[in-house]
């Protein structure tokens, strides 16, 4: 039932992939696959809109600073009694009116809030651009580790289908002996189950490197993936000499350089600026303002005689209206905060709590900074033990197998053992791959910690 699986996994992944045996692989580095994933990546597509919404919050902030300036017009129609906004007389009567005003307003004093808000955005864009930097960081590395699986299984593909090649060979070998009555005819049904195994394991090993690459491809968002591959270019050493380095000096290096202390210290920054806002409310605010309006009227006007009588007559010039009837208003207004249900008060506190956990969170991302530094240095000796070790156990076994094959074409081991013999020996060469791309992830992340970067993130 496991086997039928794994076939069907093959299948559809091959179908997927649209194979071809004509078809021209690219090949892609691994400095290619980190670029085009921090030029394509879904994830760091949002994070640079974040950084973008920062930024016109900031110009929002900006804003605060400059007046408020407002125009209004308006056309009424009154029909019946009415009074007369010139003369004060009710008159029934159709009237028409219009008027035009404009009204400006200008924040002289908010308690600071303003320059603090100004100051927050700033801060904010500085977050988001470190919140940016560290989806890129993180991208990276996922793609390096994509990238050095799809380099292991390819290597562990290659092993499974030279030992097939072997067996088979060992299969012809075997018939003519068996003809020849120089070994028993069941040695040959172990060979065949041997061979069975062998392709079965090749199933296993190539589906594994069509995930790994279908994983990869989709990290990079690439939309077309049909030949999708990557080269051969990656050998299992210290190029940076990064083991040289004692874990402090890693870990003094790294408070320096991290993303993640530099976002955590600009939030707190950030929660001390929103503590001043809210202290801002407790300050009295003073704001100045200038109105400006006018009107004028369609219907016939009622004016008065140097007998003080009234008389009807047609409505003057509009824009001599507008003129005649125009006036200014402008001032101060002073606000004192006395007694508003204690809400400035909570609001207050509640954004020293915030501060105090921001204060808390960087404290903790420099206590995981050290303990992340610690366990990679250990991670990364560990794993070039193991690879070392894993280097030791293949040679013997290569030896071991060599001599158990000298004394199979002779006849002094039957097929059984032989095939132990073999089996251990792709058993050590599998693990040695794995050690080796393991110990390469390692020190991928020990140079991380040191600030060296996988590729080199450009500024936007």
């Amino acid at each position: 039932m496991k086997i039928n699986k794994i076939n069907s996994l093959v299948f559809a992944m091959l179908f997927g992939f649209g194979l071809s045996g004509q078809a021209q692989t690219k090949q892609w580095t691994l400095e290619e696959c980190v670029r085009y994933a921090l030029d394509n990546n879904i994830t760091i597509k949002l994070s640079e809109l974040d950084v973008e919404n920062a930024e016109i919050n900031k110009k929002d902030a900006f804003g605060k600073y400059l007046p408020s300036v407002n125009g209004n017009a308006s056309h009424s129609w009154n029909i019946g009694l009415n009074q007369d906004v010139t003369t004060g007389v009710l008159r029934n009567q159709t009237t028409q009116y219009s008027s035009v005003g404009l009204n400006a307003g200008v924040d002289i004093y908010r308690g600071l809030q303003n320059q603090n808000t100004y100051r927050r955005t700033k801060l904010a864009i500085i977050a988001s651009q470190y919140q940016l930097l560290k989806m890129q960081e993180d991208i990276s590395l996922n793609v390096a580790n994509a990238f050095l699986q799809i380099l292991g299984y390819k290597e562990d593909l290659k092993i499974k289908t030279e030992q097939l090649s072997i067996d088979e060979k060992r299969l012809k070998r075997s018939e003519e002996m068996v003809s020849a009555g120089t070994i028993p005819r069941g040695d040959l049904y172990d060979l065949k189950a041997t061979i069975a195994t062998d392709k079965q394991n090749i199933a296993v090993s190539e589906n594994n490197l069509l995930i790994s690459k279908l994983s990869l491809a989709q990290l990079l968002q690439l939309k077309e993936f049909a030949d999708f591959d990557v080269v051969d270019d990656t050998n299992a050493k210290d190029e940076n000499n990064i083991m040289a380095q004692s874990p402090t000096d890693i870990y003094n290096k790294a408070k320096e350089t991290r993303t993640e202390l530099k976002l955590a210290q600009t939030n707190l920054e950030i929660a001390e600026k929103n503590v001043a806002i809210a202290k801002g409310a407790f300050q009295p605010t003073l704001s100045g303002f200038y109105g400006f309006n006018t009107r004028a009227s369609y219907s016939d006007q009622v004016k008065f005689d140097d007998q003080n009588q009234p008389y009807t007559t047609g409505p003057d010039p509009i824009f001599q209206q507008f003129s005649d009837n125009k006036g200014h208003n402008f001032g101060l207004q002073l606000n004192v905060p006395i007694f508003n249900g204690f809400s400035v008060r909570n609001n207050v506190e509640r954004n020293k709590v915030s501060l105090e956990k921001s204060k808390i969170d960087l404290e903790q991302k420099s206590l995981d900074l050290q303990r992340n530094v610690y366990t990679a240095f250990t991670n990364a000796k560990g794993a070039l033990n193991t690879y070392e070790s894993a280097t030791v156990t293949l040679e013997a076994r290569q030896q071991a197998y060599n001599y158990a094959k000298e004394k199979y074409d002779v006849g002094l081991m039957n097929s059984f053992d032989f095939t132990q013999a073999q089996t251990l020996l792709t058993n050590a060469q599998s693990e040695v791959i794995r050690t080796k791309y393991d110990y390469i992830f390692k020190i991928k992340i020990l140079e991380f910690y040191f600030g060296i970067p996988i590729v080199p993130i450009p500024a936007k």
